[in-house]
């Protein structure tokens, strides 16, 4: 058993005019990563950057920031926090730093690393579809059962959200034998995996994280499905902006394309995966909050998409799409 490493946090007080320059400072000290908290609502370009999609309430800015950092045992937390004090009053003199209080607590990397796999248990999806995280045991295993081993590590996917399952569903009502699939922002390649297992022959997965693309190809070997052997494999690359990746992955080469994404991210994925797609292949789109549904919906008439079905869960909708014949 490997034991979790302690880490003291430190929590600076200040004002949202200061953040950069307090952050300039800490990376001199050689802090090289900052938790910054405000107020400040963010652009709609940062929003598009971030792929977020249900903004959060915030309360009313007031100037005030709050700076967190971590460091391990070995660092010596007094001369760090003279140093920093030092570095606040040269500051102070070109701007409010506000309070500079700063608040010391303990943590673990655990916390945040590894607490949640306690609750990721195996769970059936329907009457013959299983997810199983790779370090659980199944108890639950009846033989006609399609099991899918998974460790999203850092990247989306783990099945048990109801925008993954709202694709999972309708990848399996549409599959055809010896389709060929694309899915857009694979993720952890949950939905890549099990495409190939309902009997895909080809299966491309595309995300624009390098880390995520490196956790689906240790998903896809888990689930014994070697990318060696070329009908199922992984890329790295924004499908949206960068037409040679379109090329690339193959015009008019799809029977399927699914994308669980965000409804900002499908609505410009519409507009050009339509090149991909084969003459009346299926597109469905998952990970729309039901406030975007009409905006999504749009999006897929205009572009000449015609919508087989709405399908919801929760608050969230995913569409079945035929591309243009």
């Amino acid at each position: 058993m490997v034991n979790s490493m302690k880490w003291t946090k430190f929590s600076l007080e200040t004002t949202t005019e200061a953040v950069d320059l307090v952050s300039d400072l800490l990376n001199d000290l050689g802090i090289v990563g900052i938790e910054v908290s405000d107020n400040i609502p963010l652009s709609e370009d940062d929003r598009k950057k971030l792929f977020i999609d249900i903004l959060p309430e915030l309360e009313e800015d007031d100037g005030t920031a709050s700076i967190s950092f971590y460091t391990d045992a070995e660092v010596n937390a007094d001369e760090l926090l003279s140093n920093v004090k030092e570095g606040l009053k040269d500051i102070s003199s070109f701007v409010d730093v506000g309070s500079g209080k700063i608040i010391i607590t303990e943590t673990e990397d655990k916390d945040w690393i590894n607490n949640w796999k306690e609750f990721f248990k195996p769970f059936r999806l329907d009457d013959n579809i299983v997810i199983k995280p790779t370090w659980e045991k199944l108890t639950d295993y009846q033989e006609n059962d399609l099991v899918i081993e998974i460790d999203p590590g850092t990247s989306f996917g783990t099945g048990a959200h109801e925008t993954t399952k709202l694709c999972i569903t309708g990848i399996k009502n549409y599959m055809k034998p010896e389709a060929v699939v694309m899915d857009a922002g694979s993720g952890s390649g949950i939905l890549s995996i099990l495409a190939k297992k309902l009997g895909a022959k080809e299966v491309i997965g595309i995300d624009i994280d390098v880390i995520a693309t490196a956790s689906a190809i240790e998903n896809a070997e888990v689930n014994q499905l070697p990318i060696a052997e070329g009908s199922l494999k992984f890329v790295t690359g924004n499908i949206i902006e960068d037409d040679g990746i379109r090329r690339q992955l193959g015009r008019n080469k799809y029977d399927m394309v699914v994308a669980n994404i965000l409804a900002d991210v499908i609505i410009p994925l519409s507009e050009v995966i339509g090149e991909n797609l084969k003459p009346g292949g299926i597109f469905i789109s998952s990970g729309i909050i039901n406030t975007k549904e009409n905006a999504v919906r749009e999006a897929l008439e205009k572009n000449r998409f015609k919508v087989l079905s709405v399908n919801k869960m929760g608050d969230w909708v995913s569409f079945i799409a035929g591309a243009p014949s």
